[in-house]
C-alpha cells in the first residue's frame, strides 16, 4: 500500500518534471544557511561543463580530484554550480569531497537529488544530515521546501519551527522556506 508521504513526493517528482520554479535571488544557501547574496560565478560556472572546475594554475578547468581544491573549495564549487542550475555537475564535483559524512555535504546531495526529481533520495539525504548534525537549519530548509513543493505545508511548517528552535531567525534557512510556505515557489540554489 502507498503512504501519504509517498504519494506527495510521487506528485512533486511529476510537478518537478513540468515546470521550474525560480524565486527572486535575493537569498543564497551558505553553510550555516545566513548568507544573503548568491555565490559569485566564476570560471567554474562560467567556462567549465560536465563536472570539471577551473584550475588558475593551469588555466583550464580540470576533474574536481585533479585541481588542488580544498574540501572547502569544493563545496564552493557545489554552490555555485547549484546555483547556475546544473544539479548534475554539482553532483561530480560534490562526489570529490573527501568526508561524504559531512552533514553540509549530505545536505548538498539532497538538494541535488531533489532538483534532478530524485524526490525520496534527496529527502534520505536530508534526514542523513540531520542525524549527522540536528541543527543543521540549511537541511531543513530544503527539506520544508520540498514538503510545500508536495503540498504538505503541515510537515513544511514542522521544519520552519525547528529552524527558528535552533537559532535560525533571520537567516537564508528561514526567511526562504517562511518565503515558500507564503508564495508556494521554492529556490533553485
Amino acid at each position: 500500500m502507498t503512504s501519504p508521504r509517498s504519494l506527495s513526493f510521487s506528485r512533486l517528482s511529476i510537478g518537478l518534471l513540468s515546470m521550474t520554479l525560480v524565486a527572486a535571488p535575493a537569498f543564497a544557501a551558505g553553510g550555516g544557511g545566513s548568507s544573503t547574496t548568491p555565490p559569485k560565478p566564476t570560471n567554474t560556472s562560467k567556462k567549465c561543463w560536465f563536472g570539471k572546475v577551473w584550475d588558475n594554475e593551469a588555466q583550464k578547468c580540470v576533474k574536481p580530484e585533479e585541481s588542488g581544491y580544498t574540501d572547502e573549495g569544493l563545496i564552493g564549487a557545489v554552490r555555485e554550480l547549484a546555483y547556475a542550475g546544473r544539479p548534475q555537475d554539482a553532483q561530480t564535483v560534490l562526489a570529490a569531497v573527501s568526508d561524504q559524512e559531512q552533514d553540509l555535504v549530505l545536505t548538498y546531495w539532497g538538494f541535488t537529488h531533489r532538483k534532478l526529481g530524485n524526490i525520496d533520495l534527496g529527502m534520505a539525504f536530508y534526514e542523513k544530515a540531520l542525524h549527522q548534525n540536528p541543527d543543521n537549519i540549511l537541511a531543513r530548509s530544503y527539506m520544508g521546501q520540498a514538503h510545500v513543493l508536495a503540498g504538505d505545508t503541515e510537515l513544511a511548517q514542522i521544519q520552519l519551527d525547528e529552524i527558528r528552535a535552533r537559532g535560525g531567525v533571520g537567516t537564508w534557512a528561514e526567511q526562504s522556506l517562511e518565503a515558500a510556505l507564503k508564495t508556494g515557489r521554492t529556490f533553485n540554489y
